[in-house]
């Protein structure tokens, strides 16, 4: 019996719902399933994906935050300040700092349980011991690397909360992390709040060799120069050099957003990235099930 393929899908700012991501993975299992239709029968069955949905933690609040500044006075620029208020009320309201010596910020916690549901999910369809990749955007590529940092460096504060929403297997401990996907990442802003810009997670799991001894994995970085939420990540430091194994440019969005910001919006519907990460995960499913070609 051929072993799968399994992603979790993160999702970025905006006005999001349960669906963000049917076209994406639609389009994503399409590709990885003529990438290797050559050696299995059912090719598309070969990969599964979930997507997290983390925005409701949030959305009835800015929702409401918005309607009521509106109505009480006619302000300039509505779109822009409700792009702001998606943007910066996630990050503001996710901010991992503690609160107290013993709790953390319960947002945070909520946040990291949609993650932590997530992974249950993928892991009944998918197994135990799946190589797991995390696509990502936007914000969600800060909660995915905090998330995973978690697990990796200081499993012992995870809240119980978090604790009871998984099983005690590889994936969910997050053991199978093959290679994670950034797609214009904020990323680096996070690191100011450190004198050194953080560590990075360490892509693959350094558990994962015990699983897949012979998987590379990679972290790679998209991002679009119009962008000006995203940045590339090798520059960091001499760790996240070492961590992440590419930034690639990308030139996201239609006609008229691939030129300004509103590119940022538009990753999850780019042809590049969806080929690039097809491949990989094609030669990942081939590698795992020792098939030649």
């Amino acid at each position: 019996m051929s072993v799968k393929v399994g992603v979790l899908i993160l999702h970025g700012i905006g006005n999001q719902d349960e669906t963000y991501a049917d076209d994406f993975m639609h389009s994503l299992k399409h590709s990885f399933g003529q990438k290797i239709a050559s050696f299995h029968h059912a090719p598309e069955t070969q990969i599964e994906m979930v997507p997290v949905f983390w925005g409701g933690v949030f959305n009835e609040r800015e929702e409401d935050l918005w309607t009521s500044m509106d109505k009480k006075i006619s302000l300039n620029y509505a779109p822009l300040r409700q792009f702001v208020i998606r943007f910066f009320g996630d990050a503001i309201a996710y901010q991992p700092a503690p609160i107290s010596s013993s709790h953390l910020n319960p947002n945070y916690e909520r946040v990291h349980e949609t993650v932590a549901k997530g992974l249950h999910t993928l892991r009944n369809k998918a197994g135990d011991q799946t190589p797991l990749s995390v696509v990502s955007h936007s914000l969600g590529t800060v909660i995915a690397s905090n998330y995973f940092y978690d697990l990796q460096f200081i499993p012992e504060k995870i809240p119980d909360s978090i604790k009871s929403l998984k099983s005690n297997n590889p994936l969910e401990n997050g053991e199978t992390l093959s290679s994670f996907y950034t797609m214009g990442t904020p990323m680096p802003l996070w690191t100011l709040r450190y004198s050194d810009f953080d560590s990075p997670i360490r892509v693959p799991s350094p558990h994962f060799k015990k699983h897949c001894s012979h998987v590379q994995g990679e972290w790679v970085n998209f991002y679009d120069q119009d962008d000006v939420i995203a940045f590339p990540l090798k520059t960091l430091n001499e760790e996240y050099s070492r961590s992440v194994t590419k930034d690639i440019e990308v030139n996201t969005g239609n006609l008229f957003a691939s030129w300004s910001p509103l590119s940022h919006l538009y990753y999850f519907k780019t042809d590049k990235i969806i080929d690039h990460i097809s491949s990989s995960l094609s030669k990942l499913w081939k590698t795992i099930n020792k098939v030649n070609g």
